[in-house]
Order: C-alpha cells, then sequence, then structure tokens
C-alpha cells in the first residue's frame, strides 16, 4: 500500500484542516459555521427548550446556535420555549468591577505606606492608614462591618 498516510487514490486529508482552528464558537446546527450567539438547553423534566445568553463554557448537553438560528428555533410539539434576553453586544463591566478596578490602582500606587506598615501577621501599623481594616492575609484583607 505504500507510507502511512497514503491511499491508492492519493494523500489522506483531513475534514477541518489542523491550522483552522478558532476560538471562536461556532453554531451547532449541521453545516453553519456562523458564530454561535445564544445557548439552547433542553429541561426534560418541564418539556421546556430554554434559550439564552452564549453560556460562558460549552457544555456537553447543550447547543450553542447562531443568531439566525436562535431567531428560527421551534420546540416539539407539547414543549414551551422559554426565550431569555440575549446580551446585545460584549459583555460590559458593572460598577462593582469599575470600582474594585479603581481600588486596586489606588492601592498598587501607595507601595511606600504598605512597606512602613508591615510588621507582623495582622500589619497593625495599617490599620492607622485603614481603619476599617481587622485582618490580613496575604493580598486578601477582613474589613469591619460598616454598621459596627
Amino acid at each position: 500500500m505504500g507510507e502511512p498516510g497514503q491511499s491508492r487514490r492519493g494523500p489522506l486529508k483531513s475534514a477541518v484542516p489542523s491550522n483552522v482552528v478558532s476560538p471562536v464558537r461556532r453554531c451547532s446546527r449541521t453545516a453553519c459555521g456562523r458564530p454561535a450567539v445564544a445557548t439552547l438547553t433542553y429541561v426534560y423534566a418541564d418539556s421546556t427548550a430554554v434559550l439564552g445568553p452564549l453560556a460562558t463554557y460549552a457544555e456537553p448537553h447543550c447547543y450553542d446556535l447562531c443568531a439566525e438560528h436562535s431567531e428560527r428555533l421551534t420546540a416539539p410539539r407539547g414543549w414551551e420555549v422559554v426565550r431569555l434576553a440575549l446580551d446585545s453586544g460584549p459583555p460590559r463591566p458593572s460598577g462593582d468591577d469599575l470600582e474594585a478596578l479603581a481600588n486596586a490602582v489606588r492601592e498598587a500606587a501607595r507601595p511606600q505606606e504598605r512597606a512602613a506598615g508591615a510588621g507582623g501577621a495582622g500589619h497593625p501599623g495599617d490599620r492607622d492608614t485603614h481603619p476599617m481594616e481587622v485582618a490580613r492575609r496575604g493580598h486578601l484583607r477582613v474589613l469591619r462591618s460598616p454598621d459596627s
């Protein structure tokens, strides 16, 4: 027969070239290569198909669908389709995310204060600069409740 990877008809070819692997999740429908925008999950116990925003991770029992296939989705007779609001664009940071980022930047800008107050496991010097701080372990801080 000849060398491995060879047949009488010529070299064997992969169905998907190895250099065309994309990190973008694609629609699960056969022969559809469009990017996925929604995730379909079947809840068999309730006879319900749930169509929602694209899941963070590809799950084995869920189906990623493109915009066209998610709009045309129908369920089996007797089943209900629940359509959750789809995100319209990339996820935007929340107020909490922005506040945490601002606090991290402020803390990173004060390395001299931290070095001056480093005195042990509880960092008593830090309590003077941070009255809400009760304890510290590594990069984590335990803060006093604002109510107390």
